[in-house]
C-alpha cells in the first residue's frame, strides 16, 4: 500500500499512515469498490488478476485521498541533506564523539537502537559502508587534520584517533591515504 502510495505522490517515503475507522466505515464510494473487487474475485475470466489489481490501486488512492491520516516517521528528520533516520545520526554522532576509543559494533548499534546484525545490515544500506570502514574513515580524516594542524607526534595522533598502537594506525592511514603519517606531515610542510 504505502509504495502505491509513494508512486502517486499521496504520501512521502518513510511516512506512517493510519486510517479513521468510523469515517470509512460510511463511504458509499469504499463500498462499492470492495464490491467490484468481490465480484471480480467470483467470475474467473481472463484478464482478472489486472482488473483486481487496478480495483485495488484506485481503492487504495481513494482510502489516502479520503481517510489518511499522514505523520513523518518518528525515525527520520529534516536535515540540510534531506531526510535522515535518527538511528543512523546517533550512531554518527557517538563515532565523532569516541574517535578517541575502540567502539565495539554492539555499542555503536546500541545508540541506534538495533541488534548488531540489523544495525550493520541498515547502516551499509544508507551510507554504503561498513560501520567499522566508516568508523575508519572518520579516525583518518581526524587524523589528517590533527597531523597538519598540530605538532602533536605520530604516536599521540594515533592515540586521539582510537588506535592503541602506532603501527596499526599507520597502516591504515597509508592504506587510506598511500602515505605514512610522516609523509603526509612532511608533504604539508614543503607544499
Amino acid at each position: 500500500m504505502l509504495d502505491c502510495a509513494v508512486r502517486t505522490r499521496l504520501v512521502h517515503a518513510g511516512a506512517r499512515v493510519a486510517f479513521r475507522a468510523s469515517v470509512v466505515e460510511q463511504d458509499e464510494r469504499l463500498a462499492r469498490l470492495a464490491r467490484d473487487i468481490a465480484d471480480e474475485l467470483l467470475q474467473e475470466e481472463a484478464g482478472q488478476e489486472m482488473v483486481v489489481a487496478a480495483l485495488l490501486e484506485q481503492t487504495i488512492i481513494h482510502l489516502l485521498r479520503h481517510h489518511a491520516n499522514v505523520r513523518r516517521s518518528d525515525e527520520l528528520e529534516l536535515s540540510r541533506v534531506g531526510l535522515v533516520d535518527r538511528r543512523i545520526r546517533r550512531a554518527v554522532e557517538l563515532m565523532h564523539a569516541h574517535l578517541d576509543r575502540d567502539l565495539p559494533l554492539e555499542e555503536i548499534a546500541a545508540a541506534a537502537y538495533l541488534s548488531p546484525f540489523h544495525f550493520a545490515r541498515f547502516f551499509k544500506k544508507v551510507t554504503g559502508a561498513s560501520p567499522h570502514a566508516y568508523l575508519a574513515t572518520l579516525r583518518v580524516a581526524r587524523a589528517q587534520t590533527l597531523l597538519a594542524e598540530t605538532d602533536l607526534s605520530v604516536t599521540e595522533v594515533s592515540a586521539r584517533v582510537g588506535y592503541s598502537s602506532p603501527s596499526h594506525f599507520t597502516k591504515a592511514f597509508r592504506q587510506a591515504t598511500g602515505l605514512t603519517p610522516s609523509a603526509f606531515r612532511n608533504a604539508l610542510v614543503r607544499g
